[in-house]
């Protein structure tokens, strides 16, 4: 059975374009596993406890170290466990919103989700297929001001996610229900 990691993170949980795209992504896969996250309401920040716990080596951290990366190894398992990762996001002055950027923080985890190697980074989370599933007022995706969602393919390579589709509702405040609708298109073909 396939496995569907949802991510969430736009603060409308009604009337959302991007948990709109994500819906239709979704149902293409009736019978998946689906494990749903949702970020809008925040996660926890990286703190100074929680970046010596994450560099300390996993064989001589303490009962509070663990503890202190419980969720985010949590977070990490749920990628692990994913054949199937679909992002939903807004974009926010140009950008993801920040409850989003506090996953990424929680799942970029050396040793974990990439390693360090003579030649450079290497994700670990190999053999799997991502979704972005993006929507803006504004910001036209792939355009010199889109920091969005080339942001999100990079991390998602960086971890070692290179099957990256992007279906996007951009620029909605001149293109309105159009530019929806031609996202929801694009999903029939996939």
């Amino acid at each position: 059975m396939t496995t569907i990691l949802r991510i969430d993170s736009s603060a409308r949980v009604n009337g959302s374009s991007s948990r709109a795209i994500a819906d239709a992504i979704v149902a293409k896969s009736p019978n998946a596993h689906i494990i749903n996250r949702d970020v809008s309401a925040g996660l926890p920040l990286v703190s100074e406890d929680w970046m010596n716990a994450n560099f300390t080596d996993e064989a001589e951290r303490s009962e509070a170290q663990r503890e202190t990366l419980a969720f985010s190894d949590s977070l990490v398992a749920e990628l692990e466990s994913a054949d199937i990762i679909i992002i939903s996001s807004p974009v926010y002055n140009f950008a993801i919103p920040a409850s989003l950027k506090s996953w990424v923080d929680m799942i970029a985890r050396a040793r974990k989700t990439f390693k360090y190697t003579e030649n450079g980074p290497v994700g670990l989370l190999q053999d799997k297929k991502a979704y972005i599933a993006m929507a803006s007022g504004g910001t036209k995706m792939g355009s010199e001001i889109d920091f969005a969602s080339t942001y999100l393919r990079h991390i998602l390579g960086f971890i070692g996610i290179d099957d990256v589709t992007l279906i996007a509702a951009d620029q909605q405040g001149s293109r309105g229900k159009e530019a929806l609708e031609q996202a929801i298109s694009k999903i029939e073909s996939l």
